[in-house]
């Protein structure tokens, strides 16, 4: 099968990315995914992220780097020292030919590199300017450093929201959580800046905050404290007016999900399917509104009827069902499962010296096929091919290699 990248949606496309970490890059990777070339602007020591050590899968992992391909996979790298003039110069070279310019270098270090987005935009009427910030483009905590854990987790309510209240410290979030959510947003921005760029000829400014992303992401408790009154936060199983809706504990400990938001139909068929025909014509179980009102007593039933099944014969039993519910998986689950499978919701990156290794697919897919994951690029791996492409002959190279713009 041809490579997706190069027949993707955005062929043609120029990204020169000014970006480290995750939230930014991964918005970068998107766009490489379906066939953007995007040119990995990196300091001359590396981005930091990689030498993060992480659960195995950074720096730490004795092999690929998997947070760094993941966040990077289908890029050109290009190692610039951008505190001189000759290294500023090369990425204005690189500008000259690129459709999107896309960072997250906050804006105070922009403007002091020439490259906020008033003089870019200026500079350059068609380029699509696009960034990311922590807590937003305005305000007196726009210039302030912002991780996801920080910006989306802890001020953007995530972690107050999802913390049981008997619990003495919030939880902590998974890694880049916020960060890869909030980079299908700009990647979603920049598509349509593109976009509308065919119509006007013009590039427009793009704006993506963790901040904001958090606040999207919890809009259903938003909504309510737009009201005025505070979110209830749930406490646990059976705090729900719908007993047909939540967890349940299965005969060898696992749980089985159940989200029967229509509950009135799917109640009989339930109750005949688990062998527990008896409750239909409960009076205290009638419809939805009983339910509610016994739901103490209608959940202590199907806890019960739920502890006389393992996990596996829940899952078989339920097959027989046409109403919504799933497993409660674990990662380790989820990567085989067969859903996972037939859609090719993790890819397999293969390396030109042999050997592959899997990553998650985009969760995007076009003519019922995912992008085909292409390896991250080694630091600096493309300077010298990046530059020729752009004019500059060897011994141009090398003077820029002995005076440091480039290493």
């Amino acid at each position: 099968m041809e490579d997706s990248a190069s027949e993707g949606a955005f062929k043609g496309v120029r990204v020169v990315e000014l970006a480290q970490w995750v939230f930014v890059p991964v918005a970068g990777a998107l766009l490489a995914d379906w066939g953007a070339d995007v040119i990995r602007v990196e300091r001359p020591e590396g981005d930091p992220y990689r030498a993060l050590a992480t659960q195995g899968i950074g720096t730490d992992g004795g092999g690929v780097n998997l947070s760094v391909a993941l966040a990077n996979r289908g890029k050109r790298s290009v190692a610039l020292d951008l505190r001189g003039e000759q290294g500023k110069a090369i990425l204005h070279k690189m500008l000259e030919t690129a459709d999107v310019f896309l960072t997250n270098f906050r804006p105070g270090a922009l403007r002091r590199l020439g490259l906020d987005a008033d003089e870019l935009t200026r500079r350059y009427p068609r380029l699509v300017y696009a960034r990311g910030h922590g807590f937003g483009a305005r305000g007196p905590d726009a210039d302030h450093p912002g991780y996801d854990s920080s910006a989306f987790w802890a001020r953007g309510g995530m972690g107050y929201t999802l913390t049981p209240e008997e619990r003495e410290y919030p939880i902590s979030q998974r890694g880049a959580m916020g960060d890869r959510n909030g980079a299908m947003a700009l990647a979603f921005g920049i598509a349509a800046a593109l976009l509308g760029r065919t119509r006007t000829g013009r590039g427009t400014v793009v704006d993506v905050s963790l901040l904001a992303t958090a606040m999207w992401t919890l809009s259903s408790d938003l909504l309510v404290a737009l009201t005025g009154q505070a979110p209830r936060i749930s406490s646990g199983p059976g705090d729900g007016p719908n007993p047909l809706v939540g967890a349940y504990r299965t005969k060898d400990g696992r749980h089985i999900q159940l989200v029967f938001l229509e509950s009135d139909r799917y109640w009989a068929p339930f109750c005949e399917l688990i062998g527990r025909g008896d409750l239909v014509a409960d009076p205290r179980f009638a419809d939805l509104r009983a339910r509610g009102e016994n739901r103490v007593a209608c959940r202590a039933e199907l806890e019960a009827a739920f502890a006389t099944r393992t996990f596996e014969e829940w899952k078989g039993l339920l097959a027989g069902i046409d109403a919504p519910w799933a497993p409660v998986q674990s990662v380790l689950e989820l990567v085989d499962d067969p859903q996972v499978v037939a859609n090719g919701y993790v890819g397999e990156v293969q390396l030109d010296g042999g050997g592959s290794y899997r990553l998650p697919t985009v969760p995007v897919q076009f003519d019922s096929q995912p992008p085909v994951p292409r390896r991250a690029p080694e630091h600096g791996e493309h300077t010298e091919s990046v530059l020729l492409e752009l004019g500059y002959t060897w011994e141009e190279i090398a003077a820029l290699t002995e005076a440091g713009a480039i290493p």
